[in-house]
């Protein structure tokens, strides 16, 4: 779906208040729906249709022309009448081409909160196409592990699912997981460094390092 230009919105939206104000006048007056309960609910529909479209245009403002002071000392956009500071409930995305949703948020605070509901700043998945990428954002917060009280450090961490392979960022680490059935398994997985195994095992694995000239690590690529 393509945005509408500035002019074009504004039109668009000029138009739907006029809809609305026309509904609401003629047929959600008070001594109408006492007539027909039902012409009434119908009506009422419509209007709220009307609300949701409205919902949906205003995701494609920018709020360029500012805002203007209504009751209750808050302000709305001069163009789209969304309330300043209100959280948009949807998302508007172009069907082709870059999409972005939301903005890069990091831990932003050195205290320790008191759980890890205080502490969350952000939480959420997306089902792409049919991969899902989950970001989850927090400070640090006070735990529990086995009856003694840790700390958690705070972390930015974003994780990619794909055909049963996850692939996990945080600010320390990157991590792959493949996957197998561990049912089979009696031993719980090991870990260690390249240098650490044998050439034996190493011949088990498909995994090809990228380097530089100076033997610096520049990716990883695991053969399926």
């Amino acid at each position: 779906m393509k945005p509408f230009s500035k002019i074009n919105l504004r039109s668009q939206l000029h138009n739907l208040f006029k809809s609305l104000d026309f509904v609401s006048r003629n047929f959600l007056t008070e001594h109408k729906s006492e007539k027909n309960k039902g012409d009434f609910q119908a009506y009422l529909n419509i209007y709220q249709q009307l609300g949701l479209a409205w919902e949906y245009l205003g995701l494609q403002c920018r709020h360029g022309d500012g805002y203007k002071e209504i009751q209750d000392g808050k302000s709305a956009c001069k163009i789209c009448g969304k309330i300043k500071g209100v959280k948009d409930t949807y998302y508007f995305l172009p069907r082709l081409g870059h999409k972005i949703i939301g903005k890069r948020i990091n831990p932003n605070s050195k205290k320790i909160f008191r759980n890890r509901k205080e502490a969350l700043l952000l939480e959420d998945t997306i089902n792409f196409h049919g991969a899902c990428v989950n970001i989850d954002v927090h400070n640090m917060y006070k735990s529990r592990l086995f009856k003694s009280e840790i700390n958690i450090a705070d972390e930015r961490s974003v994780s990619l699912t794909e055909r049963g392979i996850k692939c996990s960022i945080d600010q320390h680490t990157v991590r792959i997981n493949l996957k197998r059935n561990l049912k089979k398994i009696k031993r719980l997985p090991c870990s260690g460094f390249a240098w650490e195994l044998r050439r034996e095992t190493l011949r088990k694995f498909p995994v090809l390092f990228d380097f530089d000239q100076r033997g610096r690590l520049l990716g990883v690529m695991i053969l399926r």
